[in-house]
């Protein structure tokens, strides 16, 4: 895994923090949580190749 990786989505998580922190305090609970959940599909979308890495590593290690 990059550090690069990390980075990103600790930025994302920032990003977001801040971001619903301001849209619930001007009382837009709904565009909040729709931030909340772009959030969270970006990062999936960048961490579900090294999970199915991982998988494809198991698979191999235990497989005779």
């Amino acid at each position: 895994m990059e550090i690069g990786l990390i980075f990103k989505i600790a930025a994302v998580g920032i990003l977001v923090t801040i971001l619903s922190q301001i849209l619930k305090h001007s009382g837009r609970e709904e565009h909040a949580f729709l931030i909340s959940l772009a959030g969270l599909i970006l990062v999936l979308s960048w961490i579900v190749p090294y999970i199915y890495d991982l998988f494809d590593t198991v698979q191999t290690l235990f497989s005779f």
